[in-house]
């Protein structure tokens, strides 16, 4: 029964103990930490109404300041970022473009939200600027970028991509202004004029440039939100999803534009003549390089890749056959030209929603002249890359920002400008500082999480808890606890958990060295995730040999073998590869879609929890309670009969909700909109049946194995596609990582769900 026993800590949290229970075991929480580890959960349900006569299960909270997770083990990126208009009080800002000869610059902004409306604004390209003059108002529509003509100087003619935002039918716009030449300079009165227009409802694009040539460069997102709903991105007879070029000197009778007569698919049968490029999902942002005349251009991916892309005359660009280099939908239709690989991708472990840039133009920093700058908006990373139109020269991270950056700019003295999006304008300078963190801990005893590692105590004011649901994690018992700093709490009002920087959660894993036998648990990782400058970053740590500390691993991971004692095994034992996750890959599954920290969500902690000396209470009640959970409303318990999650391996618990359960915890961190999961399913614990996507669904992705399989064809477990994935490790494997080896448990209750499913058809039949 009692496998480990953690000392007492005199504080008011309490550890772990075990006792029976139904199924499996329950847990026991008495004032400190955790004293044993179970093999399951059977959750113990909050009450359908308040009780607030019950005790909670802790009375107060007591400050979390001992952390010394800062910082980074790894050597300092090349450059760093510094205040550039520290008094310009300005928010959400797409675009900083010197005004030609002037001292100005045109600022392009959108106004309250992302549906509209928006702004040109003009500020004195000064660092002591504070006040910035309104040129041009969009009531309505959503502004994203400007550009100058070519004789600007001359003709005062400036133009502004926006999306109007008006329904039914929604279109991207460009529209041409005159500035007057003379002062005060302002906006000449009804010298709007639209030049080109095409329907576009999601993904707007929203990139604008006259190139070297003199013609006019736009680019256009697919129009849709998911998955190229439009069937946009190979169908060069629409605009959506490519790149237009466009000559605005020249216009043809009754339009005001023409197109060039170089341009690729003129006169191609069915094509728009004016566009250049295609197979663009969302390119965000456009520049072209005066030098040499490379079109970059940086654009937001879907499921797993951000991309950054050199175009060239006539491309197809992949999407949506591929993202990225990566197949996607390889059985959608095709555009007359082959696919060409982007310049350089991001996984969505290291960025999510890319920003392309500017190519820098000054000479402050010599390596950078003539490399094309972006970042991204999740992580604030900020990359450079050079090209000779053949290969990539050089490519390389710059910075690790704490913002969501939204664009980059040119300074004519030579600065490289970065936007963050909630308000600030920053230059990028070289990084004087050379070395790594010096106190950055290399040994979970240094980390200050602990009061003793041996014992596995935990640092006072650090809370446990288990979510209700838990994770596969190749048969390892796991113990999880969370501190935040001082006694600052997790802002849950929006639904999404905004924990503040220095929140820190522990997941610590332990093996049974011979199956089957509590007592041969050993220590074999920790893994911390810490929130620093706003962004997530994973680490992980190696447990010696002799259980009394851990090291931590170096960033890119690794593999290591533990032989296990195992009678079912002809050999007597088996030999179990753990693998040990790399910094990047710690965050594909710790995802945007998944709020990044798994497990600790109102869904999760909706369950009761033993905090012993008799204290027995739903973890959400009492996290309000003592402070660290917050919102306007405090805890608000479940509704009488309201679906919640249980642990999928409780046979106690209904068949539906037990296979929910196990979708959502070990699907959906990638499978829900927005995630990394392509094959469009919908694990969401809330979602219907209908809307998950898969019951009777023909996959995306063939499987081999089984061509004609649906993803979960009723009654049927090896013929769907979700079972015969799970039943596997190897190729074709899910999860894709993080495991090498079958939940044997869960692959049976997916086999009698889907058995289920078919009865449940059958019966309907019937009663028609």
């Amino acid at each position: 029964m009692l496998t480990r026993l953690f000392p007492i800590l005199t504080s008011a949290f309490p550890i772990y103990s075990v006792s029976p229970g139904p199924s499996t075991m329950s847990r026991t929480f008495s004032a400190g930490l955790f004293l044993v580890l179970t093999t399951g959960f059977v959750p113990l349900f909050a009450a359908d109404k308040a009780d607030d006569s019950r005790p909670y299960g802790l009375d107060k909270r007591v400050p979390f300041n001992t952390s010394r997770v800062i910082g980074s083990p790894e050597p300092p990126l090349p450059y760093k970022t510094e205040p550039a208009f520290p008094n310009l009080k300005l928010k959400q800002v797409l675009t900083i473009e010197p005004e030609p000869g002037t001292d100005n610059l045109f600022m392009t902004l959108h106004v309250g939200s992302w549906n509209g409306g928006g702004e040109v604004r003009r500020v004195r390209n000064d660092p002591n600027v504070s006040e910035s003059e309104l040129l041009i108002s969009f009531p309505k529509e959503l502004s994203y970028a400007s550009a100058f003509h070519p004789k600007y100087r001359e003709n005062g003619y400036v133009y502004v991509f926006v999306n109007d935002k008006q329904e039914p039918v929604v279109h991207d716009r460009v529209f041409r202004y005159t500035v007057d030449r003379k002062p005060p300079f302002k906006v000449v009165p009804d010298s709007k004029t639209e030049i080109i227009a095409w329907p576009s409802n999601g993904h707007d694009g929203g990139g604008i440039h006259f190139g070297k040539d003199g013609y006019l460069y736009v680019t256009a997102g697919d129009g849709s939100s998911d998955s190229d709903t439009y069937g946009a991105g190979q169908d060069i007879g629409n605009i959506p999803g490519s790149l237009i070029r466009i000559d605005v000197d020249k216009p043809d009778p009754g339009r005001n534009y023409s197109v060039p007569k170089d341009n690729p698919f003129l006169g191609y049968p069915g094509a728009r003549p004016e566009i250049y490029a295609y197979g663009l999902r969302n390119p965000w942002k456009l520049d072209i390089d005066d030098a040499n005349g490379q079109i970059w251009v940086g654009a937001n991916g879907q499921d797993l890749w951000e991309t950054v892309h050199l175009i060239s005359r006539g491309d197809n660009h992949g999407w949506p056959i591929y993202e990225g280099s990566h197949p996607f939908h390889l059985d959608r239709p095709r555009g007359p030209t082959p696919p060409v690989k982007p310049a350089a991708e991001h996984h969505h472990s290291e960025a999510r929603s890319l920003t392309g840039g500017v190519v820098y133009t000054g000479t402050k920093m010599p390596e950078l002249t003539g490399a094309y700058i972006y970042g991204d908006y999740s992580t604030g990373r900020v990359w450079a890359i050079r090209h000779d139109g053949t290969n990539v020269t050089f490519h390389k991270e710059l910075v690790d920002t704490p913002f969501a950056i939204s664009g980059f700019g040119n300074d004519p003295n030579g600065d490289l400008w970065v936007i963050d999006h909630p308000g600030g304008f920053h230059r990028i300078v070289p990084n004087d500082k050379k070395e790594a963190d010096s106190g950055f801990p290399r040994k979970l005893s240094e980390t200050g999480l602990f009061a003793d590692v041996k014992s596995h105590t935990l640092a006072a004011g650090i809370v446990p808890y288990a979510p209700a649901a838990p994770f596969w994690s190749d048969g390892a018992i796991k113990i999880r606890a969370v501190g935040v700093p001082e006694t600052k709490p997790i802002d849950t009002a929006s639904g999404r958990w905004e924990a503040p920087d220095g929140t820190v959660t522990i997941k610590s894993f332990q093996l049974e060295t011979k199956s089957g036998d509590p007592s041969s648990r050993k220590f074999i990782e920790t893994r911390i995730m810490v929130r620093e400058q706003k962004e997530w970053t994973g680490y992980t740590y190696l447990w010696n040999e002799e259980g009394t500390d851990a090291e931590l691993v170096e960033k890119n991971g690794l593999d290591k073998t533990f032989r296990i004692e195992d009678k079912t095994d002809p050999r007597g034992f088996r030999d179990q590869v753990w693998h040990y996750p790399s910094r990047t890959e710690c965050m594909v599954c710790h995802s945007r879609a998944a709020n990044f920290v798994l497990g600790f969500n109102s869904l999760q902690l909706d369950a009761d929890f033993d905090y012993g000396n008799g204290r027995k209470d739903n973890q959400l009640r009492t996290l309000y309670h003592i402070g660290l959970l917050k919102n306007d409303k405090g805890y608000e318990p479940r509704k009488p009969n309201a679906p919640h999650l249980v642990d999928p391996n409780d046979k106690t618990q209904p068949l539906e909700a037990r296979a929910r359960s196990f979708f959502y915890t070990n699907c959906a961190s990638c499978h829900v909109d927005a995630g990394g999961g392509n094959s469009l399913m919908n694990m969401d614990f809330h979602a219907k049946r209908d809307d998950m996507k898969i019951i009777g669904v023909k996959p995306i992705h063939l499987f081999p194995d089984n061509p004609t399989a649906q993803l979960v064809k009723p009654g049927e477990p090896e013929n769907s596609v979700v079972f015969l994935r799970m039943s596997r490790r190897g190729t074709g494997q899910m999860p894709p990582l993080g495991s090498n080896v079958v939940d044997h448990k869960s692959v049976e209750l997916l086999r009698e769900w889907i058995e289920s499913l078919g009865k449940d058809s059958a019966k309907a039949s019937k009663s028609e």
